[in-house]
């Protein structure tokens, strides 16, 4: 990958990447699966069928079979309520962040949200992290058919920007979040807030750093 590259537009996913909430999703994962889907998620379950994608996708990861809509709205009301509680209060932005949006838009290089979170829980996220008012332009988890890792919703979120996914330089910290975004053709720089950085690598990340620190400079 050649650096320095100044992309067309910036699509960044949500959590693990605005902030290090992870350790929250798998929590209420764990707890919600066993008390509605009666499983007991081993780490390695966490690790390899839970992070990225929309929960009805994550279920058939789990069981096999794709959830129907009474499943999916009953699980869905519980993990992401448990969640909620679990982070609330607790969030911060990865270091550097606010930095590096002040850089994008001080150049002139747009950014939207692409995120497998639904309206509610980027409403949380956003307040609590003081991002509402920035992330004008969104793509949430029902906006799309075909959630990561399939391309779509970085399709969509560079379409929503006017350009082509190519163009535009993506974050993600999810393996599935990584095979999406590259999918989808752009350049993907990973955060390892989630993922080990030589996973990230293999799912088709060109670079992996740890948070946003300095990413302000080396847009200048």
């Amino acid at each position: 990958m050649d650096w320095p590259w100044r992309p067309a537009g910036v699509l960044f996913d949500m959590d693990g990447v605005l902030t290090a909430n992870n350790a929250f999703h798998r929590q209420a994962w764990q707890e919600v699966a066993a008390e509605v889907l009666n499983l007991s998620l081993s780490e390695h379950d966490l690790d390899t069928k839970v992070d990225g994608g929309r929960n009805p996708e994550i279920i058939e990861r789990l069981t096999g079979q794709y959830p129907d809509a009474e499943l999916i709205a009953r699980f869905h009301e519980a993990k992401e309520g448990r969640y909620r509680d679990l982070a609330l209060g607790q969030l911060r932005e990865v270091a550097g962040l606010s930095g590096y949006l002040d850089a994008l838009e001080g150049r002139g290089i747009p950014y939207s949200l692409v995120t497998s979170a639904d309206r509610v829980n980027v409403d949380f996220g956003m307040g609590a992290l003081g991002l509402g008012e920035r992330f004008g332009t969104r793509v949430l988890g029902e906006d799309v058919t075909r959630g990561k890792p399939h391309p779509e919703p970085f399709l969509l979120g560079a379409r929503r920007l006017g350009l082509n996914a190519a163009d535009c330089l993506a974050h993600e910290d999810a393996v599935n979040g990584v095979r999406s975004a590259a999918g989808a053709g752009c350049r993907v720089v990973a955060l390892t807030t989630t993922s080990s950085e030589q996973a990230l690598l293999d799912a088709g990340a060109s670079l992996a750093v740890p948070d946003f620190t300095n990413w302000a400079t080396w847009l200048a």
